[in-house]
């Protein structure tokens, strides 16, 4: 993704179902459980850059000993940043005690961070202030072990402001106006709310104070809990949490739009958001690691017991399709074969646009994470280019030379490294004119590839405001001098804003609803967006199932091939010699590359929770008026 936005988080978490001292004997550490947590999150990094947490538990510690332990950073290297406090903290008890080394029941009594229940984050804020502050996991203390929550989830919530609203209804005055705040006192409540019956019910079975507090850890019921707290969400979430005294669940949303995986075995119980983690990091197959299903809650109990629950009625799947184009790393099997298909179905428009000039045409790819996109898109142009060859040759009969033969046998698809990022390089000045100068350069490119009469041909993941492209890839690639620009989305054109962990929620920053809203104004048709607006603002006041997508309706007038087109000038200046062209996959193209994520309402509008049409038709609303605010 050529332009930079910020999306997606990960979440990491381990449950060790032996005690400390197998671990130490068998993996020769009993910090077996923190190092693996390490591995998670860095095999996670892509997900999220501005923060990372990390929370331990020890379980069945003696009343006055720490058994909760939190770090979180907003460092540069946020990850690097906690394990080097880790084991900062470590190494100078190992130091000061040296008695500690071969201890591992000395170790877990007086070494934070060692415990038997690990969770770690890795974040990329939506919205907000960056501060440490913001960074899960999130703990909700309590002098009651079953009363400590902590939180952390790849989640947003469409409906904040009502979830908020039934809190401070219920007496409570929560500390933030915040998703995460909110759905945790969410939870606690109802927490909070079982801990008192089931303490009432034991009490009256003649249990005394100190007899009911491990009975009350056999007897709640997290699926319950999370039923009720869980009610009225309306979002995409995979959200982990843990109980002082020991459980764990990990809930995830009833439209499966964020993604969570499991894995367990007489050891452990592993949950990522992402497959190939856990495969790498724990060594085991592709079969042995189990997506959640929607709705779905995975809990295991203090006890190690571990079943998964339905929570919420799962609705028509809709997986977020940008995990496979784009966030997931594409060392899952099954992402790599999509990424590879999405390259090959855009295969017949290139074609067209070259006039069919394999020839003349270099193809490459922008940025690296295009690359196996590209692979697909090269092969499909080979396999073509060979078919092309057998025709010639049979067209040709006896009446070719083996030298001819030779000459069309030995025809290739022109494939290249043309640019590559400088990622040392850093735009340091804030003044328009001067950082747009440096913007242009971010890329290196190579010379004397590319002819004057070539087609160049860049496959890029996506294009959402399409600024680096006008800044910087454009210019750079016309400074080669090839006669056609084509630059290839193995997305389709991002037309709505996102509402569900991405950050896109402002349509005026997306360049497709730029490019229809110039063609309205074009065409003489502005008014329906006026007319739009009159349809949009009487929706703030409905309920969220009454609320229905209009801006749909702007883009009525217009073919994707008319939106592209536009786009194509949109994202250059007039000094650029090159004549441009812009592809973009096809909605069903993708759907058929990616059958098992199928949530593209991004593309489409097509939401798949309520809330949703509300986001989007507030964020027009935004644009209307001015509006510099977000819609959710």
């Amino acid at each position: 993704m050529s332009d930079a936005i910020k999306h997606e988080c990960g979440i990491a978490l381990i449950r060790l179902l032996k005690p400390l001292e197998y671990y130490k004997k068998k993996y020769r550490s009993a910090f077996y459980g923190v190092n693996k947590m390490y591995l998670m999150m860095e095999k996670q990094h892509n997900r999220g850059q501005d923060g990372a947490g990390f929370a331990s538990i020890k379980l069945d510690v003696a009343p006055g000993q720490r058994y909760i332990s939190r770090v979180r950073s907003i460092d540069q290297q946020p990850i690097q940043d906690i394990f080097d406090k880790i084991n900062n903290r470590v190494n100078k008890a190992f130091k000061d005690h040296p008695e500690f080394i071969n201890d591992v029941k000395l170790q877990k009594h007086n070494i934070p961070y060692l415990g038997e229940l690990l969770l770690g984050h890795v974040r990329y804020g939506t919205f907000g202030k960056n501060s440490v502050e913001s960074v899960h996991p999130f703990l909700r203390q309590n002098n009651w072990m079953h009363r400590n929550l902590i939180l952390a989830g790849n989640f947003n919530m469409t409906n904040v402001k009502e979830l908020f609203k039934n809190l401070v209804d219920l007496g409570q005055h929560p500390k933030e106006y915040t998703d995460t705040i909110t759905v945790m006192e969410k939870i606690g409540h109802f927490l909070d709310d079982s801990v008192s019956k089931i303490y009432k019910d034991l009490k009256k079975e003649g249990y005394n104070k100190n007899e009911c507090s491990p009975l009350i850890a056999e007897r709640l019921n997290v699926s319950r809990i999370l039923r009720k707290a869980a009610k009225n969400w309306d979002g995409g979430y995979a959200m982990a949490g843990l109980l002082g005294h020991g459980d764990f669940f990990v809930l995830r949303d009833p439209s499966g739009i964020r993604p969570a995986y499991y894995y367990k075995d007489d050891e452990i119980v592993v949950v990522a958001s992402e497959r190939p983690v856990i495969q790498t990091v724990f060594n085991v197959d592709f079969k042995d690691v189990i997506e959640l299903k929607p709705g779905h809650a995975i809990i295991t109990k203090k006890s190690g017991e571990t079943a998964i629950s339905k929570i919420l009625k799962p609705l028509e799947r809709k997986a977020c399709s940008f995990e496979r184009i784009y966030f997931s790393r594409g060392s899952d099997a099954e992402i790599y074969k999509e990424r590879k298909d999405l390259g090959k179905l855009v295969v017949p428009k290139v074609l067209k646009v070259i006039n069919y000039d394999i020839k003349n045409t270099v193809f490459s790819f922008i940025p690296n994470t295009a690359e196996t996109s590209f692979f697909g898109m090269t092969e499909t142009v080979e396999k073509y280019l060979n078919e092309q060859k057998i025709k010639a040759i049979l067209k040709g009969k006896r009446n070719l030379s083996a030298e001819k033969v030779r000459e069309i046998l030995a025809q290739r698809p022109r494939i290249e490294k043309i640019a590559v990022k400088d990622v040392k390089l850093r735009t340091f000045i804030t003044e328009d004119s001067s950082r747009d100068d440096l913007v242009a350069h971010v890329y290196d490119v190579t010379y004397g590839i590319v002819k004057s009469n070539d087609n160049l041909v860049i496959i890029d993941d996506s294009i959402v405001r399409g600024t680096t492209l006008k800044k910087s890839i454009i210019k750079i690639l016309d400074k080669l001098n090839p006669k056609r620009i084509i630059i290839v989305s193995s997305a389709p054109q991002i037309r709505y804003p996102d509402c569900y962990g991405i950050d896109m929620a402002r349509l005026e920053d997306l360049i497709a609803f730029r490019a229809m809203i110039s063609l309205l104004k074009e065409t003489g048709n502005y008014q329906k967006v006026e007319e739009v607006y009159a349809k949009c603002k009487p929706q703030e006041k409905l309920k969220d199932h009454e609320v229905k997508n209009f801006v749909k309706e702007l883009y009525d007038d217009f073919t994707d091939e008319d939106i592209s087109t536009k786009i194509s000038e949109l994202i250059c200046d007039n000094d650029i010699n090159a004549e441009v062209h812009v592809i973009f996959q096809k909605v069903s193209d993708l759907n058929k590359a990616c059958p098992k994520n199928l949530g593209d309402w991004y593309f489409t509008g097509n939401y798949p929770t309520v809330g949703g049409n509300r986001v989007v038709n507030r964020a027009f609303i935004n644009f209307y008026e001015g509006n510099k605010e977000r819609a959710y």
